[in-house]
């Protein structure tokens, strides 16, 4: 394919994933199952024909797609908001991650008798809530949620997905590596966490400083500027030892709540960057699909599916709000909206480029866990909110 046909299908994809946007939130199906389906329907067994089976660069494109997506996450958060329910959404962000993954695991090794330590792997790389989708579904509503519930769903999808990419890159590791100890593997959860913290105060406080100080001769270049930032600030957290992404949403965060130059522009470019990188994102992860290797897993993936949706999510939501005063249809709706999306799928391909063995089986299993909770939990959020009360009108 010669770059003008590949600019062609990629614009002609694109464009059809906009118009189809619109008659899925009609239907209150996640629009990113539409752009998945596209992608799908393109690809290698679809009508388009088009063969894509590389998971370096769907990797690569997903890093970048979370990149921005974060970003414009932090900067839309405002810190009134999150303030209330902060310690609410660092546990679930944490701990609940961490109890998803076990519950998941020992119930896959338990039902399959899959290897325990590819069973948590699963558990891992499916244990967060995705940004994307809980963005998404949220902020095109006309309703909002009684309780701070938006807000806490909000931070807590936001910044959940560091703890499940160091889960799964550290079974990943310790399944090749299997000497590695306890004690070596806490040090680098506390590493990891603490640098992505630290680096993501610091590099918040700094952009607004650069960007007010810069003093730019063209308008233009304001975005493009936090674009390298945001960017650099990834890589060079994750070029010492701690989480790029958690300190990229925290320096967004810090951004947002700051005043600085072209705020009000800059903040719609990277709403509109946020979105044009789901859908590639949406679409990427369709084309490396194929369908007919989803039949063999759909049994289990269903059993697992159902399990995560009704009792590991629920089981993790209710022991981690536990210290706190949260209403019982509180917890209820918030265990709904453990929602999956495209991080999973991502996350997925990390054991296939490691070359774990049975990578491709778990590829496929996440990809149809992924499918079936952003289609019954993705679809049914706002039926859920008014059956339990929770729904708000805007004044």
């Amino acid at each position: 394919m010669g770059p003008e046909q590949f600019l062609l299908l990629g614009s002609l994809l694109l464009f059809i994933s906009i118009v189809l946007s619109k008659t899925s939130h009609r239907l209150g199906v996640p629009s990113l199952l539409f752009f998945l389906l596209i992608g799908m329907l393109a690809g290698s067994e679809g009508i388009g024909g088009i063969y894509f089976d590389d998971p370096y660069i769907v990797q690569f494109v997903g890093i970048i797609a979370l990149i921005f997506i974060l970003f414009s996450g932090g900067l839309d958060t405002k810190w009134g908001d999150v303030k209330p329910v902060l310690w609410k959404g660092v546990g679930l962000s944490t701990v609940g991650v961490l109890i998803t993954s076990l519950t998941v695991g020992f119930f896959i090794n338990w039902v399959t008798g899959f290897p325990i330590m590819e069973s948590f792997l699963i558990g891992s790389i499916i244990s967060s809530t995705d940004a994307a989708a809980v963005f998404s579904i949220f902020r095109s509503k006309k309703s909002g949620l009684k309780n701070n519930l938006e807000h806490l769903l909000e931070l807590e999808s936001g910044s959940n997905d560091p703890m499940a990419y160091f889960l799964t890159v550290t079974i990943i590791f310790l399944i090749l590596n299997p000497e590695t100890s306890l004690p070596a593997m806490v040090m680098s959860l506390i590493q990891s966490i603490g640098l992505g913290v630290l680096l993501g105060i610091l590099s918040g406080k700094g952009m607004v400083e650069i960007i007010n100080r810069i003093k730019l001769h063209l308008e233009g270049l304001y975005p493009v500027l936090t674009i390298a930032l945001a960017i650099l600030i990834f890589s060079l957290t994750n070029y010492v030892g701690g989480n790029g992404y958690l300190s990229v949403y925290i320096a967004a965060l810090i951004l947002g709540n700051s005043d600085f130059v072209h705020k009000k522009e800059q903040i719609q470019f990277h709403d509109g960057m946020a979105l044009l990188m789901q859908i590639i994102m949406f679409l990427t992860l369709g084309l490396l699909v194929f369908p007919s290797q989803m039949i063999p897993v759909m049994g289990v993936g269903i059993l697992i599916s159902l399990f995560l949706i009704l009792v590991a999510r629920p089981l993790a939501v209710f022991i981690c709000l536990s210290p706190f005063r949260v209403g019982f249809k509180d917890q209820i709706f918030i265990s709904w909206v453990g929602i999956k999306g495209a991080v999973p799928i991502i996350l997925a391909t990390y054991p296939i480029v490691a070359g774990v063995t049975g990578a491709d089986l778990i590829f496929n299993v996440v990809f149809f866990i992924t499918i079936t909770s952003a289609l019954i939990q993705g679809s049914t959020i706002n039926t859920a909110a008014k059956y339990l009360g929770l729904s708000e009108e805007p004044e």
